[in-house]
């Protein structure tokens, strides 16, 4: 299976830092977006570090079998699943001790998607607000949950409002991220890729702005990738635009 991928990030029409990553590397199969947060910049340093500590503990782990597991393995998922599991929460690991050690880093975290293809498989887990999308077959669906505060109200009152959960002084509010705690759960999905799907990683600040309808219609419009990407990221802008807005697309062919 024949993978092409673009990625887009940029910093919004209001902040003047990015705090997003991003990350695609085509031969390793290997695609991640982050969204930081905490105080003065620090929300790239999280980011950054995410993304920097999944890539590594990935490619070490790429060709090693015998490497060492340090939270253990796990027989109910795949090698891939186990690999992606330690890697997110190495990092997580290694925010958090930042944070505790470095007085200008409290308090910092990251949300991280991360999708990893190879022999035609998709792994992927998400933790925090960042999105996996898949559009196969013409039909957009969410593959990640999201961590946060509204999503906990909506599985458990699914008949809720969602106009008025807009307006909540709460919406924004995460129950789970990279780095927030010593460590975090990571919960990981896995689906065969078909010939013609096509993958967006996203950060919140893509989709806050387009709803599923336009997310499905703008990836469905025929297209280079990397025009379907950059038509994603400038719709989103033009709709909304508060925030750091990142989006990773990939195709399988």
């Amino acid at each position: 299976m024949k993978l092409t991928a673009f990625g887009v990030s940029h910093p919004g029409r209001v902040r003047s830092n990015n705090e997003d990553a991003l990350l695609w590397d085509l031969p390793a199969g290997l695609f991640i977006v982050a969204d930081g947060m905490g105080g003065h910049q620090a929300g790239e340093v999280a980011s950054r570090m995410a993304v920097e500590t999944v890539r590594n503990f990935l490619e070490a782990s790429r060709h090693d079998r015998d490497l060492t597991w340090p939270f253990g393995f796990d027989p109910s998922i795949s090698l891939n699943g186990n690999r992606l599991v330690t890697a997110v929460r190495l990092a997580n690991r290694k925010i958090y001790q930042a944070g505790e050690q470095q007085p200008d880093l409290a308090g910092i975290g990251t949300t991280v998607v991360v999708a990893l293809i190879e022999n035609g498989t998709l792994t992927f887990c998400g933790v925090g607000d960042s999105r996996l999308y898949v559009l196969a077959g013409g039909a957009l669906a969410q593959l990640t949950h999201d961590d946060s505060w509204v999503a906990t109200v909506l599985a458990r009152e699914p008949g809720f409002d969602e106009t008025q959960l807009a307006q909540h002084p709460m919406r924004h509010v995460l129950t789970n991220v990279v780095g927030a705690r010593d460590d975090t759960e990571v919960e990981i999905g896995e689906r065969a890729l078909a010939s013609g799907d096509m993958l967006l990683l996203c950060s919140d600040g893509l989709y806050g702005g387009l709803d599923d309808a336009s997310l499905q219609l703008l990836m469905a419009t025929p297209g280079k990738l990397e025009e379907i990407t950059e038509r994603l990221v400038q719709t989103s802008l033009e709709r909304n635009g508060s925030d750091n807005i990142t989006a990773v697309t990939i195709k399988a062919e």
